[in-house]
């Protein structure tokens, strides 16, 4: 067993663009508490944390920005193509991961932790973890990600895939073995089937689909829980329906999303009003999609969907809390104010993984509104 009494430890690993993070995704889904470990090594060298001068004394302080954060895309042009420089990099951030890690996983309510790593078989935290399930894909499906959704050319795709340690090498010491072949309705099945197996009477129930035929009105009871893949149809409605058909969801494109967020649906009856998209990465929560009926109470709506995305957060050990409406909604500047936001430009914010979430979110049309949700931070700045 794991070093936490009570806790079970999934270690979740496989090469790039083999769907480890849509499966840590589908994890947390179903009841786990997830930590992207790959996420929290950057953490640990952001300006102030426990790493940062440690990389700057070894590395140089060419790598540092005008804003004293450490360059990234500089460290990992030099890493990647220097193993020796890697190692040095590693023998840096590995001891904080894990301390990282090991408070994240002490102060988490869920029984079942994933750990996500991408050279999680070659570090310490192999150690601790009690399964090790690995994401599989074959090598052209790789490539076409990469240059899908990465804009790499074939041939960077090929060289990034050969730089890893070998898939085969990974899938031989599995437990479990998730092929990722793109069909998310084939990929939840193997999820949910190898989450029964690890977690003995696992409740995998969930609602069925809520209707939205009859028209909401401003009385009644409102209340709010979490979307699951069987509210797929009554979300992709919505979207369509609300946004005037500039997002033309199915249910096929709602279920892909469900690998990158969840969706916490308002209900007024019993019948769904609106909902939020929202997403917990690198300890941020980000609401990026927000939809509401004409004809509800605003007020009371809205601050019930955030209060539960909150209330969702909290569980997550998420940070702070980024939202971003669009339009009318983004100028209810009294109605924010009141459940604790406030506009804000990513650059005010003050902590690099707040910011760097921030930035990837914003575009042309819509405000940035935050709200910190704890002070006790993992690698904070000393």
């Amino acid at each position: 067993m794991s070093n936490w009494p009570g806790k079970f430890v999934i270690g979740l690993t496989g090469n790039i663009a083999t769907g480890k993070s849509v499966v840590r995704r589908m994890l947390e889904h179903l009841g786990a508490y997830t930590i992207d470990a790959d996420a929290l090594s950057h953490r640990a060298y952001a300006k102030g944390a426990p790493g940062y001068q440690q990389v700057v004394d070894n590395f140089g302080k060419w790598l540092i920005k005008k804003d004293g954060e450490i360059d990234r895309s500089k460290l990992g042009n030099l890493v990647f193509n220097n193993p020796e420089a890697m190692a040095q990099l590693e023998a840096i951030a590995h001891p904080l991961v894990r301390q990282a890690t090991e408070i994240l996983i002490k102060r988490s309510i869920q029984p079942v932790i994933v750990i996500e790593a991408i050279k999680l078989l070659e570090g310490d935290l192999r150690n601790v973890c009690d399964s090790i399930w690995v994401t599989n894909a074959p090598e052209e499906i790789q490539i076409e990600r990469l240059i899908r959704k990465r804009g790499m050319s074939r041939d960077q795709a090929i060289t990034r895939i050969h730089m890893q340690s070998s898939q085969s090498t990974k899938v031989a010491v599995a437990n479990i073995v998730i092929t990722n072949t793109g069909s998310f309705d084939t990929l939840w099945k193997q999820v949910n089937a190898a989450w029964k197996e690890i977690v003995p009477g696992a409740n995998n129930a969930e609602p069925e689909t809520i209707t939205t035929k009859q028209p909401a009105t401003s009385n009644g009871e409102y209340s709010a829980k979490r979307g699951k893949p069987k509210n797929s149809a009554s979300i992709a409605e919505l979207i369509t329906r609300l946004s005037k058909g500039t997002r033309k969801m199915t249910v096929d494109s709602v279920m892909e999303e469900f690998g990158e967020k969840a969706y916490m649906l308002i209900e007024l009856d019993q019948k769904i009003v609106g909902l939020a998209g929202w997403q917990v990465e690198n300890l941020v929560t980000r609401t990026t999609d927000i939809f509401l009926e004409e004809h509800i109470d605003l007020k009371k709506a809205l601050e019930i969907l955030i209060k539960e995305v909150e209330r969702a957060s909290s569980e997550l050990q998420s940070e702070a809390s980024l939202i971003f409406p669009m339009n009318e909604l983004a100028n209810q500047e009294q109605l924010w104010k009141h459940i604790g936001y406030e506009k804000r430009t990513p650059e005010t914010l003050g902590v690099q993984a707040w910011q760097d979430s921030a930035t990837e979110s914003l575009s042309a049309g819509n405000t940035l509104l935050f709200k910190q949700l704890r002070q006790d931070r993992v690698l904070r700045p000393i």
